[in-house]
């Protein structure tokens, strides 16, 4: 049965047409988005959600969407969805952060013009039958010092177009390294300086708990007298109270906001005061913009749900689809490995140690340590997945580490996983091979060479002969048939380990057979997802 995808806001007809040359099933409701109950009682029922800003993605909505695997927001801005309730509950959240970049880096510089200009107040009063010319007396661009607070994709943007107006360029970022600074041609500084240097300040960061009131009243008392202040990246950057004030006094010559803390702004402390420019978050708001994110969302839904390719996923490592046809198994691989772990461990896991040898240590890494996680993570939880299993390890305060390494041995490459417990550290290896297929190749140690099955068995016990016989003689007589069989040992006369892959799960009679039989130390059947 194809993916179904609910499209609840407004959203261009070609995305709805991507879907279906895609071909999966697409509902386009655009009503839902502000009918939570309407969107509650069918959410159920959709493997993909996707949305622009009117959707509200609450916990409600995805306690209710039992089905959901991914929302894709149509725009940078994630307000609207509760990531970490969708993580938790293993849905991917995406946006489409590269879709109206020059859309809103262009708004940014034209609000600059505007304010530089007071554009607006001119065009208002000219409009009125006024001709007061004097009394809109404007700045220069040029020559001035413009302070970027955020160097990512947008702040990059408007950087080289206020380059190309002959501004003086800095920005603060603490993500900005000194290499990447030199190659865009800004300063950088830290926040303070910028403050007291810029003659225009424009944001472009997200709001987090880090960036919220980034332009507090204290920093804005910091800044240079007759600053202009821009703000098209998010509500909540700027103390509005704050900057207000500065306005009244003077302080402040100017401000230009897209963006407000609470929207849609009806009211606000910037309203109605003299050089502040106003627009109702037009950002992406251009016919371009909003074409290029519907397209890109519906690329990023279907290519997830049909390839499980992960393209600016904002809860998991994205991984292309060239990734994903590569790392497929790989990933397959590293699930296996932390199922076999988990249902191996009974004790808490304290730590989480993963080494990647040859060809692998050269892949998405943080992909696979997710896939690892969430085999571990199966036992307690069997619902668990990739994204939310890295919630859970950290709310139990697991601590993962992960080491590289050139090949080192006869495999290409290899996956090895080790757990700390209180009691003890357990380990497991695998690789694959040319076939595609995952393969177990050491357990404690003991090398080994086994097949991944759904049902299988595990035992250990002192390296004495007549092993290979009361296995296979106990689980004939109980009716259980082996697919294949691999065997281990530390040394002659030492401990030993049988890896069987059996076409069946093992009942409670079979183990307890195998169990008094008094040969083994340990008996564990195990369960694999190879679907």
């Amino acid at each position: 049965m194809a993916p179904k995808v609910l499209i609840s806001d407004e959203l261009s007809p070609a995305a709805v047409q991507i879907f279906k040359d895609r071909g999966l099933e697409v509902d386009f409701q655009p009503q839902l988005g502000k009918d939570k109950e309407a969107l509650e009682a069918i959410i159920g029922n959709y493997d993909g959600l996707a949305i622009r800003s009117a959707t509200k993605v609450t916990e409600k909505i995805i306690a209710a969407a039992t089905n959901l695997k991914v929302v894709a927001r149509a725009g940078i801005g994630v307000d609207n969805v509760d990531i970490p309730t969708a993580s938790k509950k293993g849905i991917i959240v995406m946006n489409t952060p590269f879709g109206n970049m020059i859309t809103t880096a262009e708004h940014a510089i034209a609000m600059m013009f505007a304010v530089a200009r007071q554009i607006p107040e001119a065009s208002a009063s000219t409009h009125a039958g006024k001709w007061e010319k004097s009394k809109f007396m404007g700045v220069e661009l040029t020559g001035k010092t413009l302070g970027v607070i955020g160097a990512g994709n947008i702040g990059s943007i408007v950087i080289d177009r206020a380059q190309g107006l002959k501004m003086k360029v800095v920005a603060y970022d603490p993500f900005l390294s000194e290499e990447r600074a030199a190659k865009i041609g800004v300063e950088k500084l830290e926040l303070d300086e910028l403050l007291a240097r810029a003659d225009f300040i424009t944001l472009h960061v997200p709001l987090t708990d880090s960036t919220r009131n980034i332009l507090s009243r204290e920093n804005l008392a910091k800044t240079k007298p007759g600053v202009r202040i821009v703000n098209c990246a998010r509500g909540g950057l700027v103390d509005e109270e704050a900057l207000a004030d500065m306005l009244k006094s003077g302080h402040v010559a100017g401000a230009a906001f897209d963006v407000f803390s609470v929207e849609p702004a009806k009211e606000n402390p910037l309203f109605n005061l003299p050089n502040v420019v106003c627009t109702p978050h037009l950002g992406a708001a251009t016919s371009e913009a909003q074409e290029n994110v519907a397209l890109q969302v519906a690329e990023q839904i279907s290519d997830y749900l049909l390839t499980g390719a992960v393209t600016n996923a904002l809860n998991m490592p994205s991984v292309t689809a060239e990734e994903a046809k590569i790392m497929g198994p790989w990933i397959k691989l590293a699930g296996h490995l932390g199922n076999f772990i988990g249902q191996m461990t009974d004790e808490p896991i304290k730590a989480i140690n993963v080494m990647y040898d040859g060809v692998v240590s050269d892949m998405n890494l943080k992909a696979l340590d997710c896939g690892v996680i969430a085999g571990i993570m199966k036992k307690a939880n069997p619902d668990v997945n990739m994204v939310s299993a890295p919630v859970i390890a950290k709310e139990r305060g697991i601590k993962l580490s992960t080491t590289t390494q050139d090949q080192s041995g006869a495999f290409e490459g290899y996956i090895k996983v080790t757990v700390v417990t209180d009691g003890y550290e357990r380990s497991v290896a695998g690789t694959v091979f040319s076939d595609g297929k995952p393969r177990f190749i050491q357990i404690k140690g003991i090398n080994v060479d086994a097949e991944v099955g759904q049902h299988m068995l595990y035992t250990t016990n002192e390296d004495v002969p007549g092993i290979i016989g009361t296995l296979g003689s106990t689980l004939g007589n109980n009716g259980v048939n082996i697919a294949n069989f691999t065997l281990g040992r530390a040394g002659a006369g030492g401990e030993a380990i049988a890896l069987l892959y059996v076409d069946e799960a093992l009942n409670a009679e079979t183990l307890k057979a195998l169990s008094e039989t008094g040969k083994f130390k340990q008996v564990k059947p195990l369960v694999f997802d190879v679907a």
